[in-house]
């Protein structure tokens, strides 16, 4: 029996995954996944609330960044939802009126599970890369790690690996530093 060819996803499948679950179209894939679990998310949100202060609302520092947890990214033909992404407001002056966001990110961040490290090194890397997002962190909550990138020359640049509790001040949030252990539920 010959296999049929399967026709790319489109934002309809999407919409009809049920909402216990994240849905992204990678590479005309549904990928679906779990919602994160709590060490997962609490990583997450821990790190929102350390970027977002300075960054997007200007307390303790300069602001000029619109931060945001779980956007809906358009890139192309690709839909993403990294954990959480963040616009200079110098290339997003306001944000858009729809769900989603088709201007890339400045920086993105993945917090990295079992049921998502394979795609966030991988493909969703990749997407990131071909889209121009110039800052990706991956943080690894049962590792106790962040590994800082910048896209360089098109190609990722690993520049730093934070362990445990280590002082982090990684591109491109160095002017606020945090302990990494932070991040971590234990």
């Amino acid at each position: 029996m010959q296999d049929l060819p399967r026709r790319p996803a489109t934002y309809d499948d999407l919409m009809a995954v049920p909402p216990h679950l994240v849905a992204e179209i990678i590479a005309g894939e549904l990928v679906t996944h779990p919602r994160p679990a709590p060490r997962h998310s609490r990583a997450a949100t821990i790190l929102s609330g350390i970027v977002v202060p300075p960054f997007d609302i200007g307390i303790g520092g300069a602001g000029g960044w619109w931060i945001l947890a779980e956007p809906e990214l358009h890139l192309a033909q690709d839909v993403v939802v990294p954990d959480i992404a963040g616009w200079r407001r110098e290339r997003m002056l306001t944000l858009p009126e729809t769900a989603w966001f088709e201007l890339p990110p400045d920086w993105a961040c993945e917090v990295l599970s079992p049921s998502t490290a394979r795609y966030d090194r991988g493909a969703k890397r990749d997407i990131y890369a071909s889209n121009g997002i110039k800052h990706l962190w991956h943080v690894e909550p049962p590792e106790r790690l962040l590994e800082v990138f910048e896209l360089v020359n098109g190609q990722w640049l690993l520049l730093r690996t934070y362990r445990d509790d280590e002082a982090v001040a990684a591109s491109p949030f160095a002017a606020a530093p945090f302990k990494l252990g932070l991040l971590w539920a234990d």
